[in-house]
């Protein structure tokens, strides 16, 4: 089958934390909605090495050329067209004010889960195959964390090295970007579903990431005060007093494999419905 690219328009909810290739360098996956509630996911994109004026946030409209990402057989995964798409950012669905959050409410919930073993069974279903979904937690038991390894595989820096040498060679000029920083944790989420059933689910959303590094630098490399930080923000605010839901994805390799394929790629947590204002 032969697919041809097409102009989208995408409102952007979700950009996880970069991860390194060796054809690519650093990568992001983005996600988000049509006008119509339908996700794409858009993967690679090298977002640090775009342009300023490409360098998208969350809820704002982009405009990009996407074509099916041959490579993944998720239904919802598309690629830009080329290495060099241009991306262009045509509006945003701002925090300003309170009626916002109902603007981005009728695109973000017009599907809503609550029974992860239906969700799981939808992905590991071939006709069904969902790989993104929003998924409203029916309590939240804890936020924790993992220490994990510290620096990315040394085989991979290796390789992007040696790609960069070979690229300087060629167009005689310097590159100065430096690769992103490897978090040194997991941080997760332990809650319950509709029918009871708990489960913990790591998160990957690049905002975590970015707390926790602006969060380390504010306490002059205490980790455990920058730990503290995060789980004050995702449980004591969003889980406490926010209206919390989360974006969900399936990572390729676990899709059919794995118990359970998902992984938090995002939150959603507009105020609560008593605290918005219809006017």
């Amino acid at each position: 089958m032969v697919y041809e690219k097409k102009r989208e328009k995408i409102l952007i909810t979700v950009k996880t934390y970069p991860t390194l290739s060796g054809k690519y360098d650093e990568l992001v996956c983005t996600a988000g909605f049509r006008e119509d509630g339908s996700w794409v996911r858009i993967y690679p994109i090298p977002f640090r090495k775009k342009s300023y004026e490409e360098q998208y946030s969350k809820y704002d409209w982009i405009e990009i050329e996407l074509t099916k990402n041959t490579s993944d057989f998720r239904p919802e995964s598309y690629r830009p067209y080329s290495h060099d798409t241009e991306i262009k950012i045509i509006g945003n669905i701002s925090t300003g004010k309170k009626r916002d959050w109902a603007v981005r409410k009728e695109i973000v919930l017009q599907k809503v889960y609550d029974d992860l073993s239906i969700l799981v069974e939808e992905a590991k279903d071939k006709k069904t195959c969902t790989s993104l979904a929003v998924f409203k937690p029916t309590k939240i038991l804890d936020f924790f964390c993992e220490e994990v390894e510290r620096e990315w595989d040394k085989k991979k820096i290796e390789r992007l090295k040696a790609n960069r040498d070979q690229g300087r060679l060629f167009e005689n000029h310097e590159d100065p970007f430096e690769v992103v920083n490897k978090l040194p944790y997991k941080f997760k989420y332990r809650f319950e579903d509709c029918k009871g059933k708990q489960s913990n689910m790591m998160i990957e959303d690049w905002e975590i990431g970015q707390l926790y590094w602006n969060s380390l630098k504010r306490h002059e490399g205490d980790e455990g005060l920058a730990i503290e930080d995060v789980r004050k923000k995702y449980l004591d605010d969003f889980a406490k007093t926010k209206d919390l839901y989360f974006y969900l994805g399936t990572t390729q390799v676990h899709h059919f494999v794995g118990q359970n394929p998902f992984v938090i790629i995002g939150t959603f947590h507009p105020p609560k419905t008593d605290q918005i204002s219809l006017f």
